[in-house]
């Protein structure tokens, strides 16, 4: 079962479940801890939670409940870090784990709600409800024999998932048939595809939707499906569609990053102590086989699609071609609370192979180019798109070298850059032939057009 619904996860990163602190108390001379100072300060402000706790308790106007009083107290204190730290709760940490790992035990069809109906949009190839023949525009009247009225999207979507090998019977309402159909079906493991791919005569086009847990395997496949369909001789090279992805696993943008790598770095993380640097580098072994790649990167593009556009990039192996991308340069790791749920806290910055952080910033492509919309769509996406920028409270963009003075040259690429920043919107038209940006990369592979950067000169890495 897919839900349909938007998740502005912008790069939820899945990091290590285990927390450690450390304390060092240097003495004054007096023999006053300024850790026991700053001890009792911590406890006094306790102390008013403790106190505006109990008086909210109290005094509300209607009774509120105390465990939605302590998560929202946890939310706030969390949220007010950075617009990605949060509190999840037990439900929210179960869906989320979920979304992200990309496999659960389900039925394998994508929906929406639609007059209070479960409406299915597309059932999946080869799973149980499309070997059960359910259709698209079925309506879902009842689970089990429950009615589905009366339920909300989430609700209807966790009566359906369940525990693999379990049976789930489906009531039916089909355009055309008069009367009702009972589907009875037998839960599988479903992986969800984050992965699309098709040739487009000589070139080779994949789009990763987002960085989950099955990223990485269905990109070798498509690699080699492409591969087999359009002829090792007749291959020109791929285009890698990152638009709009808002990002996903760490370990899966490596893992891509390093499908068209050799060698050399991939990216660093950075944490609050100078020697908090991961560093991850390329094994030997490109399966695109050196071919040239162009990635198209828009305003959707953030955190894993950052990271993958940042290193093919910076090592010279790719042409990044659309609009500036997000911005999303920070690492979010997800630390359980046992039964409670578990929090996502922003750990560390990530920075590119030339040690550029993206924090707030963003990548600019190596070539612009800008997606005409459709008149009916130009007041959905205006101008000026959403950014990290934007968000209240972002991390502020800190490089390795702090601020320096422009010179009068960087100052004029600096003016053209922000020209280019005005325009990012995250669409992508679903015909080939009204995507402009990637008409552009599919005629740059195929010497229509040529453009200095295209393709990239290894001199010329960062």
């Amino acid at each position: 079962m897919i839900r349909k619904i938007s998740l502005l996860l912008c790069g939820v990163v899945i990091g290590a479940g285990v927390a450690s602190t450390f304390s060092y108390a240097p003495w004054t001379h007096a023999g006053v801890s300024n850790a026991n100072a700053a001890s009792s300060d911590t406890f006094r402000h306790i102390n008013l939670f403790g106190d505006v706790f109990e008086r909210v308790r109290k005094e509300y106007v209607e009774k509120p409940t105390d465990k939605d009083l302590i998560a929202s107290a946890l939310n706030g204190m969390l949220t007010a870090l950075d617009p990605h730290s949060g509190y999840l709760s037990p439900e929210s940490f179960e869906e989320m784990t979920v979304e992200t790992s990309g496999e659960f035990g389900g039925l394998g069809i994508q929906v929406t709600m639609d007059n209070g109906i479960v409406k299915v949009i597309s059932p999946i190839d080869d799973t149980p409800a499309h070997a059960a023949g359910i259709l698209a525009d079925d309506l879902i009247t009842h689970i089990d024999g429950e009615p589905v009225r009366g339920l909300n999207l989430s609700e209807a979507v966790d009566k359906m998932r369940g525990r693999v090998g379990t049976k789930i019977s489906l009531t039916i309402v089909r355009k055309d048939v008069e009367q009702p159909i009972k589907v009875d079906i037998t839960r599988e493991i479903i992986k969800i595809s984050s992965i699309r791919s098709k040739s487009l005569e000589d070139i080779g086009y994949i789009r990763i939707t987002q960085f989950n847990g099955q990223a990485f395997a269905g990109l070798k496949k498509a690699i080699a499906k492409l591969e087999k369909e359009i002829g090792d001789s007749k291959l020109k090279g791929f285009i890698l569609d990152l638009r709009s992805n808002p990002g996903g696993q760490l370990d899966q943008s490596i893992a891509i990053s390093d499908t068209f790598l050799d060698q050399g770095e991939i990216v660093s993380t950075r944490g609050r102590n100078k020697d908090e640097v991961k560093r991850y580098y390329a094994r030997a072994g490109d399966l695109t086989k050196g071919r040239p790649i162009i990635v198209l990167i828009n305003g959707g593009s953030a955190s894993a699609s950052e990271i993958v556009a940042g290193a093919l990039t910076d090592h010279g192996r790719a042409t990044l071609v659309g609009s500036k991308s997000f911005g999303k340069g920070s690492v979010q790791t997800i630390i359980p609370l046992g039964n409670n749920g578990a929090i996502r806290l922003t750990t560390a910055r990530y920075y590119t192979p030339s040690g550029t952080s993206i924090q707030a910033k963003g990548i600019l492509p190596d070539i612009f180019v800008k997606q005409e919309l459709p008149d009916d769509l130009k007041d959905r996406f205006p101008q000026q798109s959403q950014t990290e920028a934007n968000l209240r409270g972002h991390l502020e963009n800190t490089d390795k070298n702090g601020a320096k003075e422009l010179s009068d040259e960087e100052k004029k690429k600096a003016e053209e850059d922000k020209l280019k920043e005005s325009y990012s919107p995250s669409y992508v038209p679903a015909e080939v032939e009204k995507d402009t940006q990637l008409q552009y990369a599919l005629k740059l592979m195929r010497g229509e057009e040529s453009n200095p950067a295209f393709p990239p000169k290894k001199e010329d890495a960062k």
